[in-house]
């Protein structure tokens, strides 16, 4: 993916109070940086911030954080932050593979992934975020009764993703290969920017929802 690179983003995002500069130092700690025992819910890949942005305004009981890798990108989504309604919502720029160095164990409530990217060559389906190595991960930092929600138009992608469930140590509580026409699934349900666009033309949107495995 090829980003436009914008003057200033990283000075920005190093000057930005819901940018936490130094997430490893709050490994464990993400109660006491929030200033509260609500649960936190982590979105990875959070993009240009509408999806974070809007569960944050509506949940003002869940703690949200969302990651992304490119500051570029990761400056939108603090340009969409109303400071006067949002105190439930901080931002990290890194990588996803170094979750585990981010986060607890039993630490988060709730996985977000939307539209990940699909890394299509087969030699780099480690690096997709619903891989199996990935859940993996993803369970070090879950609480027991916590879950992960993905959401993708790419069916080759989601046909993935649902052969690695088993592997990574999880089970399938929901799924949809149509969203959109999903009443049950469907409900609540809050649209990525991505997502508004490619619903626009036509393509279903399916979802998953994993819980652990037993």
């Amino acid at each position: 993916m090829r980003l436009r690179n914008i003057p200033g983003a990283r000075e920005t995002i190093a000057e930005s109070q819901w940018i936490v500069q130094d997430p490893a130092s709050c490994k464990g700690k993400w109660k006491e940086r929030f200033g509260n025992d609500h649960p936190v819910h982590l979105e990875i890949g959070t993009g240009k911030g509408k999806f974070i942005n809007q569960l944050a305004v509506e949940n003002p009981d869940i703690n949200y954080v969302g990651i992304e890798k490119y500051s570029s990108v990761l400056i939108r989504a603090l340009d969409k932050l109303d400071e006067s309604q949002i105190g439930n919502l901080l931002f990290i720029r890194g990588d996803a593979e170094l979750i585990c160095e981010y986060f607890g164990e039993g630490e988060v409530k709730k996985i977000y992934l939307n539209f990940s990217d699909p890394w299509p060559k087969d030699r780099h389906a480690k690096r997709r975020l619903p891989s199996k190595e990935y859940l993996r991960r993803f369970a070090q930092i879950l609480t027991e009764d916590g879950t992960i929600e993905f959401k993708t138009d790419n069916r080759a992608l989601f046909d993935f993703a649902v052969d690695e469930v088993e592997a990574g140590g999880f089970k399938i509580l929901q799924i949809t290969y149509d969203l959109h026409s999903d009443p049950v699934m469907n409900e609540g349900n809050i649209m990525t920017e991505y997502e508004e666009r490619f619903s626009a033309k036509g393509n279903p949107i399916c979802k998953y929802i994993l819980g652990r495995k037993e």
